[in-house]
C-alpha cells in the first residue's frame, strides 16, 4: 500500500476522525503482546523489524548483519514471514527454484547471502532453522509478533520521513504508539542522509546504529544510458533519487505499492516505452525477484547495500550476544 499524505500531518483532520479505530488498533496489538507467549528458544533472536508500517530497509539491515554475523564465524539463519508468498512453511528458500509468489521477493534476495526460512509461524521456522544447524536466529520483521522472545531488539527507521505524524493505524503510520516500541528497542537504526540521521537519534534517545544505503559498485557507468526506471518498494523515489545521483539519465520513473505484482500488461507497457524511447529498462534487485524469469533479461538492477557508519560498535554488540558460539 501507499502511505496517505495525511499519514504526515500531525492535525490533520482525518487523522482525527480516525481516533477510535487507532484506539482499537493499540488495544489489540497490546494485548497481544502482553500476552505472549515469548517462547525461549536454544539460541539466540535477533529481530529486525520496524515501528512504521511499509519499508525502512529492514532487508539490507539483515544482509548487513548476515555478512557480520559470518565474518565472526557464527552460522546465522534468517527467518522471514514470506510476504506475498504462497508457501506456509516451513521452507529453506532456494533462490535458483523458488519464485517471489512462492516465498515473496525479500526471502529470495536474501537467500543469496545465507540460509533464508520462510514460515507463516515463526516459531515453527526458527525451529527449522535451528536443527539445520542455525547458531543464531535472524527474524526478518516480528517486532510485534510475541511468538518468541528477542535476544536483541533493532528497529530500522526510514531517518528521511521519521514517524510521520505519530499516530497509530490507521490514523498514521505506526503499528504501536511510539513509547511502547521505542521501549522494546535495544538498538535503532536511522537509515538516511547524515542529518536526517542525527536529527532522529536525537528524537528516540535509544543507541543508534546509523548507517546509510549506497549503490554497489558494479563498473556500470550509469551516465552514459537513458533509463526507465520502475520500482514497487516502500519509497521508489529513493531509488529515483539514487539513479540521478550515479548520473543515469532517467527518461521516466514509474512508481509501484511495495511487494505489487507485476502483470503481463504492465511489464508489457514497459517495455514499450523502453524501446520507444530508446531506453533501458533497470529497477531494484527486491523487483527483479517478482519479475518473470524471461522479462528479466530486459532489464538492469540496481543493488545497494548498507553500509554502517561505525562498524566496529556493530561487531561490539554482536560479539558480545555470540560469545561462545564461534566454530
Amino acid at each position: 500500500m501507499r502511505a496517505p499524505l495525511f499519514w504526515n500531518r500531525p492535525r490533520g483532520l482525518t487523522s482525527r476522525l480516525l481516533t477510535p479505530l487507532e484506539w482499537v488498533w493499540t488495544t489489540v496489538t497490546k494485548h497481544r503482546l502482553k500476552n505472549g507467549p515469548w517462547e525461549r528458544l536454544a539460541v539466540p533472536v535477533i529481530c529486525v523489524g520496524n515501528i512504521n508500517v511499509g519499508g525502512a530497509g529492514k532487508t539490507p539491515t539483515v544482509i548487513a548483519l548476515l555478512e557480520v554475523l559470518r565474518d565472526l564465524g557464527i552460522t546465522a539463519h534468517v527467518v522471514s514471514r514470506g510476504h506475498g508468498g504462497s508457501e506456509l512453511g516451513p521452507v529453506l528458500v532456494d533462490e535458483r527454484k523458488h519464485s517471489a509468489g512462492e516465498v515473496g521477493d525479500e526471502p529470495i534476495l536474501i537467500a543469496a547471502f545465507g540460509p533464508c526460512w520462510v514460515a507463516k509461524d515463526r516459531t515453527a521456522g526458527a525451529k527449522a532453522a535451528i536443527a539445520a544447524g542455525a547458531q543464531i536466529i535472524l527474524l526478518d520483521d516480528g517486532f510485534q509478533n510475541p511468538s518468541l522472545r528477542k535476544d536483541l531488539n533493532i528497529v530500522v527507521v526510514d531517518a528521511e520521513i521519521g514517524f510521520g505524524n505519530g499516530r497509530v493505524m490507521p490514523a498514521g503510520p505506526l503499528r504501536e504508539p511510539l513509547t511502547a516500541g521505542l521501549s522494546r528497542a535495544d538498538i535503532v537504526i536511522p537509515i538516511g542522509s547524515p542529518a536526517a540521521q542525527n536529527r532522529l537519534a536525537a528524537q528516540v534517545g535509544n543507541p543508534t546504529w546509523s548507517g546509510e544505503l549506497r549503490a554497489l559498485e558494479t563498473g556500470m557507468d550509469w551516465s552514459g544510458t537513458r533509463f526507465i526506471a520502475f520500482a514497487g518498494i516502500g519509497r521508489p523515489g529513493k531509488f529515483f533519487a539514487t539513479l540521478e545521483t550515479l548520473g543515469a539519465n532517467v527518461a521516466a520513473a514509474h512508481a509501484f505499492a511495495d511487494h505489487a505484482p507485476y502483470t503481463d500488461a504492465i511489464l508489457q507497457r514497459l517495455k514499450a516505452e523502453a524501446k520507444a524511447k530508446s531506453a533501458q529498462l533497470v529497477t531494484t534487485e527486491k523487483d527483479m525477484a517478482r519479475l518473470p524469469v524471461n522479462f528479466r533479461r530486459d532489464v538492469l538492477a540496481l543493488p545497494v547495500r548498507l553500509v554502517f557508519n561505525d562498524p566496529d560498535a556493530v561487531k561490539t554488540v554482536l560479539k558480545d550476544l555470540t560469545v561462545g558460539l564461534a566454530k
